[in-house]
This record gives structure tokens, C-alpha cells and sequence, in this order.
């Protein structure tokens, strides 16, 4: 779920059991438009800091990007095997990262949809977000098996961006 804020307070929702994104109006929750946006069930929305775009993560690995005026799907990125967990925009709305099970995490240039990145994992990620002032990425992912410790309930929070990743 995620806010679009402007002249109304408007929610658009995904839910794990659709493939539409949901507008609704607030606080009555009053559906005021859906559109399809995957062939598959959407798991995860954000909207970018410019209020420009907003993105989809699916069930079917795609990450799709929406004009938030035109309400049409400008871009898609395919570069995940494994339904999308988690999507951020960065501080600037410039990149946008998103991340599956797969063992790392896609960096995307938003407005031409080249890769930036690939940060390399070594388990499925649950979460990311940007930094609200900088290019810094803060990820968590599901590192109990190997090298930690299994019983422990703590996660390792891992930070991309700092002077020397690449």
C-alpha cells in the first residue's frame, strides 16, 4: 500500500491475491479506479519522491513503472527470476532498486531502464530502501542459514553505496 499525495489524499493498494493496482479515495476507501498491471498477483508498490512514477513488483518477476498521470505503464524490468519482494525509489527518483529471492538486488536507471547495478547477495532479500538524501541503500536479507547463527531472531542490515562499492 502507498500514498499519492496531492490535492486529495488518494491510497492505491496491491494485494497479494490481485494483479491490479487499486486507487482509492480517503478516508472513506472508496474505489475510485483499478488498473491491471500484471498478469500475475502484485506483492509490493512505491511511489517515486518526485510524484511522477509509481512501481509494481509481481509474482511473475516483472517490476512495472507507471506514469502517475496517465495511469500507463512506461517501463518494464525483467532482469529478476523470482517474484518481487521489495522496490525504493532513491532520495532523487533518478534510480530504482528492487529485489526477489534471487541473490541480488537490481539497480535500474528509471528513466531509460538500463542496469546500474547488480549488488550481489548471498540470500533472498525482504527489504530495501534508499537513503532520504543520498544514493545510500540499506537492504536486509534472509542470512540465517550458513555463516550465522539460526536460532538468533536478528537480521543483518548491509548498506550499498558507501565510498568503496562499485
Amino acid at each position: 500500500m502507498a500514498w499519492l499525495c496531492g490535492s486529495l489524499p488518494v491510497v492505491v493498494a496491491v494485494t497479494a491475491m490481485e494483479t491490479a493496482a487499486r486507487q482509492e479515495c480517503y478516508p472513506e476507501l472508496k474505489p475510485v479506479q483499478s488498473i491491471n498491471a500484471h498478469p500475475s498477483n502484485c506483492i509490493c508498490i512505491k511511489f517515486d519522491p518526485m510524484g511522477k512514477y509509481f512501481a509494481t513488483g509481481s509474482a511473475d518477476a516483472l517490476v512495472s513503472l507507471w506514469d502517475v498521470d496517465e495511469l500507463v505503464c512506461v517501463r518494464c524490468f525483467s532482469r529478476l527470476d523470482w517474484p518481487v519482494r521489495t522496490l525504493s525509489f532513491s532520495h532523487d527518483g533518478k534510480m530504482l532498486a528492487s529485489a526477489s529471492e534471487d541473490h541480488f538486488i537490481d539497480i535500474a536507471e528509471v528513466e531509460t531502464g538500463d542496469k546500474l547495478w547488480e549488488v550481489q547477495c548471498e540470500s533472498p532479500t525482504f527489504t530495501v530502501a534508499w537513503h532520504p538524501k543520498r544514493p545510500l541503500l540499506a537492504f536486509a536479507c534472509d542470512d540465517k542459514d550458513g555463516k550465522y547463527d539460526s536460532s538468533r531472531e536478528a537480521g543483518t542490515v548491509k548498506l550499498f553505496g558507501l565510498p568503496n562499492d562499485s
